[in-house]
C-alpha cells in the first residue's frame, strides 16, 4: 500500500511565470520503494496546453528582440542556479526515476553545462553573414522559429531538457515543456527557479499524457518541436508535427555497438566500458548495447567481464555502495524480464551476476540484476533490440568485414565505440560505422563534449544537438540580397 508522506511534493504547471493548479493530480510513486509516493504531479488538458503556448507566443514577440548579450547573461545566471538545484533536488529526483545519487548530481551538472556552452557561442553564432562583391551584398541572418515545444523522458531529464531549452532561448525562442510523468518534480521546481531569470513565458511547464502532448505538436503556434524518446513515440509526434510543418529535432533510442579490436587490452577496456553498460541501470539511449569480441578473445573477455560484474551491488539510489538502483517502471521491468526469458529459451548463455544492497527488499521496487548474455548470435532479439535495461550479450566475431556489417546491421545508429590500442586503426573502424556518434576506447557520459553534434540516424533520430550544430536546428536562415 502506498501513501504520501512529509516528503511527497506537489507539483502544478508553470504558466507565464505563475504555478497553476490542476483539476487532477497523480501520484507518482518511487520505483525503489513502491511504498512510498514521491510527488503530486498534474495532469494537464489541452486547455492548459492552450494557455502555456499563448504565453509563450506573447512572450515571444518580445523576447526576440532581446539583444543577444542580454540573452547570454540571463543563461549564465540561470546556469548557476541550475547548478545549485543538485543540493536539495538530486536525491528528489533519485526517488523519481531510480537512478543513483551521483547519476541524479550529474544530470543538474550536465545541465549546467550546457547552459553555460550555449550562452558562450550564442553571440558569435547570430552575427550574420556578409558577403559583397561587384555584383551584389548578400546578408544571411539568422531568425528565431517562435514557439518551441520540448518533450522529454525520464532517465536524464535535466540535462535533455537543457538541450532543447538553450539552444531555443539562446536564439530568441520561448519553450514549452512536457515533462515524463516519470521524472516531473525535480525538474519542475528546478525550471521554476531558473524561469525566474526570465520574462514571464520565456520557460513554462506544462504536465500531461497524450492529450497535452498532441495539442503542442500540432498547435499552428508552435513551430519547433524537440522531442528525446522512443522511436515509435517519435512517429506519433511526427504525424502530429505534419498539420503545421513543424521543423523537428528527434534523439531517439539506440543499439550501441561497442566493437572490441585483437589488439585492446582488456582489462584497460572493461575499466571504462562498465559504466557505460550499467549506468542507470542500463536506461541509457547510448549505452553500450551490444559487445563484439574477436573470437580467439571471447572466452577471456567473457570470464573478466563477469567476474567484474559479480562485484555489482543493487539497490536504492540513495543507499551508499551501490552500483545502480531499480528500472524506472513496471513496464520496463516487464519488457526486460520478458526479454531475458527470450534469451534464456534459444541457445545463449544467460547468467545473473551481483547481489542487492543488504536490507533491500527485491520485492518493493523494479529491481534487477546484472544480466550477462554468452553465445548470442547478432541476430538473436537480445542483440538486435533496445533492451533498455541491465543486460547486456557477448558476440563473438571473426574478422574486421564481419563485425564492421554486423554493427551497421541495425536500424539504429546513435552512438558506437571502438576499443584499441592502436588509435589509427580505432579511426579508420569508426569511420566506417554507421552511427551519429562513434567513440574510441570510452562509451559512456565520459564520452560526451560538447563540442561535438549529438544525435542519431536511421530510427536513431533526426538533427543534432550540443553546440553551433544544436543551435542551428532552432534558428531560420534568411538571407537578404541587394543587387548592385
Amino acid at each position: 500500500m502506498t501513501s504520501a508522506t512529509e516528503n511527497t511534493v506537489k507539483i502544478g504547471h508553470l504558466i507565464n511565470g505563475e504555478i497553476k493548479d490542476a483539476s487532477e493530480y497523480r501520484s507518482h510513486i518511487d520505483p525503489g520503494k513502491l511504498s512510498d509516493v514521491v510527488a503530486s504531479v498534474a495532469v494537464g488538458t489541452a486547455d492548459d496546453a492552450e494557455q502555456a503556448i499563448q504565453a509563450a507566443h506573447k512572450a515571444y514577440l518580445s523576447w526576440r528582440k532581446t539583444e543577444p548579450k542580454a540573452r547570454v547573461e540571463m543563461m549564465l545566471k540561470a546556469g548557476e542556479i541550475l547548478g545549485e538545484c543538485a543540493e536539495d533536488l538530486a536525491p528528489l529526483l533519485v526517488r523519481e526515476h531510480g537512478g543513483v545519487l551521483w547519476e541524479a548530481q550529474a544530470d543538474f551538472a550536465l545541465g549546467k553545462g550546457v547552459l553555460q556552452h550555449t550562452a558562450s557561442l550564442a553571440e558569435a553564432f547570430l552575427e550574420p553573414v556578409n558577403i559583397d562583391d561587384d555584383q551584389c551584398t548578400i546578408r544571411v541572418e539568422k531568425q528565431p522559429r517562435g514557439v518551441v515545444a520540448a518533450i522529454v523522458p525520464w532517465n536524464m531529464p535535466v540535462v535533455l531538457t537543457m538541450m532543447k531549452l538553450a539552444p531555443a532561448l539562446a536564439t530568441g525562442n520561448t519553450l514549452v515543456l512536457k515533462p515524463s510523468p516519470f521524472a516531473s518534480a525535480a525538474l519542475t521546481i528546478a525550471l521554476q527557479r531558473i524561469a525566474a531569470v526570465f520574462p514571464p513565458g520565456v520557460i513554462n511547464v506544462v504536465h500531461g499524457d497524450i492529450e497535452v502532448g498532441e495539442t503542442l505538436t500540432t498547435h499552428p503556434l508552435v513551430r519547433k518541436v524537440g522531442f528525446t524518446g522512443g522511436t515509435a513515440t517519435a512517429r506519433a509526434v511526427m504525424k502530429s508535427a505534419a498539420g503545421s510543418i513543424k521543423n523537428l529535432t528527434l534523439e531517439l533510442g539506440g543499439n550501441d555497438p561497442a566493437i572490441v579490436l585483437d589488439d585492446a587490452d582488456i582489462d584497460k577496456t572493461l575499466d571504462r566500458m562498465l559504466s557505460g553498460i550499467f549506468t542507470r541501470s542500463g536506461q541509457i539511449c547510448f549505452a553500450v548495447k551490444r559487445i563484439y569480441v574477436p573470437r580467439a578473445m571471447h572466452d577471456q573477455f567473457v570470464d573478466a567481464l563477469c567476474n567484474r560484474v559479480s562485484e555489482f551491488v543493487v539497490g536504492h539510489g540513495l543507499s551508499e555502495g551501490v552500483n545502480f538502483g531499480p528500472l524506472a517502471t513496471e513496464a520496463q521491468y516487464q519488457n526486460v524480464r520478458k526479454l531475458i526469458d527470450i534469451a534464456k529459451a534459444s541457445d545463449a548463455q544467460v547468467v545473473e551476476l551481483g547481489r542487492m544492497a543488504d536490507g533491500v527488499d527485491k520485492s518493493d521496487g523494479y529491481y534487477m540484476l546484472p544480466h550477462v548474455v554468452i553465445g548470442a548470435s547478432h541476430t538473436d532479439q537480445v542483440s538486435c533490440c533496445e533492451q533498455f535495461g541491465p543486460v547486456i550479450p557477448v558476440i563473438a566475431y571473426d574478422d574486421e568485414e564481419q563485425v564492421i556489417e554486423w554493427a551497421n546491421d541495425s536500424e539504429y545508429g546513435l552512438g558506437s565505440s571502438v576499443w584499441t590500442s592502436d588509435s589509427e586503426r580505432g579511426f579508420q573502424i569508426a569511420s566506417r560505422i554507421e552511427a551519429g556518434s562513434t567513440f574510441i576506447n570510452s562509451h559512456s557520459f565520459d564520452s560526451l563534449d560538447l563540442r561535438m553534434p549529438f544525435g542519431g540516424i536511421k530510427l536513431s533520430g533526426i538533427g543534432r544537438e550540443f553546440g553551433e550544430a544544436g543551435m542551428a536546428e532552432y534558428v531560420e536562415e534568411h538571407a537578404i540580397r541587394l543587387l548592385k
